[in-house]
């Protein structure tokens, strides 16, 4: 059932009624053996580029929707509810723009961003490396100035769509000291870069995860984003929006999830009666809804953070950090709902589970939020004090 939102809007309402329609009208029906198979679903991207969910929060002189994050992540979630790898793949599209858009030049957002924003194209995001996951600063892969290029060479892990994608941005090292990083938009045709096999995975095996080899890459000066040294800072910004695209994600998984439980739970009777009237499952079930309306609020409240323009970094990996958990609790208690039959194939809560794990991992371990979060209060962060008016 869909979830019930309070947006600040009709025309958002509008716009995620929409998404919702997509998601279930086109992407829906082909989730099922894309995942089985392990097949990934470019033409979704396409999909969503050209309803414009791609580029919601962008602005609209280079194509996109203008929408707050509020109203973006909200569209994320319904199209995750559907297909977690879509969602994810989202996402990650979507962050692969945000250094164009937030750190490019006039001339570089008006050559590239409208393209890339618009679907045809596909982004890919290259930060962690096999020895710096959770520590982007201890990158090894460089970027030598050569004249009116750099030559990049290195190797960048854990890529999602690695291999896929039509344009990466990649994250090289420009100088001697741990900051000194840089970024770099490079297309996916340029002459030395590579992808490996992709990962076998337990779960979002729709979504293409590959190892990406930069083998003396050689692309024009001005594909750099920002000035030398700001990759970091560029990195780290960014993260936090994908936290929150990722929080989206989890809920809209998590969402799922319980819509199957409560229907298979009205559904079935043993004793006589519908396992929903059985106490002790009730309350399982109240307990998922709970959880799934804690993660979204929670999310909500770090996005309208960051389109007030207030400091969020903190409540995004509190976001992150609680959607996540609670996915994995949802979907484990999902598969517990339906028995022996939530352990098969037959029914999709085994794939939610395993889907769900990855997402304890990946944009920054749950123990790094935590880090993070720790190390906020430690400052004396108090941003989550903030009154955000509406």
């Amino acid at each position: 059932m869909p979830a019930q939102r309070i947006l600040p809007t009709d025309d958002a309402a509008d716009l995620i009624g929409l998404v919702r329609e997509i998601a279930a009208r086109e992407l829906s029906p082909s989730v099922d053996e894309q995942e089985r198979t392990e097949t990934f679903p470019r033409e979704a991207f396409r999909i969503l580029g050209r309803a414009g969910v791609l580029g919601l929060p962008y602005p609209e002189e280079y194509g996109g929707g203008a929408q707050t994050y509020e109203v973006y992540l909200q569209a994320v979630e319904e199209i995750a509810t559907v297909s977690s790898s879509i969602g994810v793949g989202t996402s990650v599209h979507v962050l692969s723009c945000f250094g164009l858009a937030t750190a490019g030049t006039e001339r570089q957002k008006q050559l590239w961003l409208p393209e890339l924003i618009g679907g045809e194209l596909l982004g890919a995001y290259c930060l962690s490396e096999p020895q710096a996951g959770s520590d982007p600063a201890a990158m090894t892969t460089r970027a030598v100035r050569d004249g009116d290029e750099y030559v990049l060479t290195g190797t960048k892990a854990w890529t999602t769509h690695g291999g896929q994608a039509d344009f990466y941005k990649v994250v090289a090292r420009t100088g001697q000291s741990r900051g000194d990083i840089s970024c770099f938009l490079i297309p996916a045709h340029t002459t030395g870069l590579t992808a490996d096999p992709p990962e076998r995975k337990m779960g979002l095996t729709g979504s293409t995860t590959a190892t990406m080899h930069l083998d003396g890459v050689r692309i024009p000066a001005e594909r750099r984003l920002g000035a030398e040294g700001d990759g970091l800072k560029l990195a780290l910004a960014g993260l936090d929006a994908g936290r929150l695209g990722i929080a989206a994600v989890a809920t809209g998984l998590a969402q799922a999830a319980l819509d199957h439980a409560v229907t298979y739970a009205r559904e079935r009777e043993t004793f006589g009666t519908r396992i929903i009237d059985h106490q002790g499952l009730g309350f399982l079930l109240a307990d998922m809804a709970a959880s799934v309306e804690n993660a979204r609020a929670t999310y909500l409240a770090a996005a309208r953070r960051k389109d007030a323009g207030l400091a969020y970094s903190r409540q995004a990996s509190i976001a992150k950090l609680v959607a996540t958990e609670n996915a994995m609790r949802v979907t484990t208690d999902a598969v517990q709902v339906l028995g022996g039959y939530g352990y098969t194939r037959d029914f999709p809560l085994e794939r939610y589970m395993r889907e769900a794990k990855v997402m304890q991992i990946f944009e920054g371990t749950n123990q790094i939020q935590r880090l993070v979060i720790a190390r906020a209060l430690d400052h004396g962060d108090d941003a989550g004090l903030t009154v955000v008016k509406r």
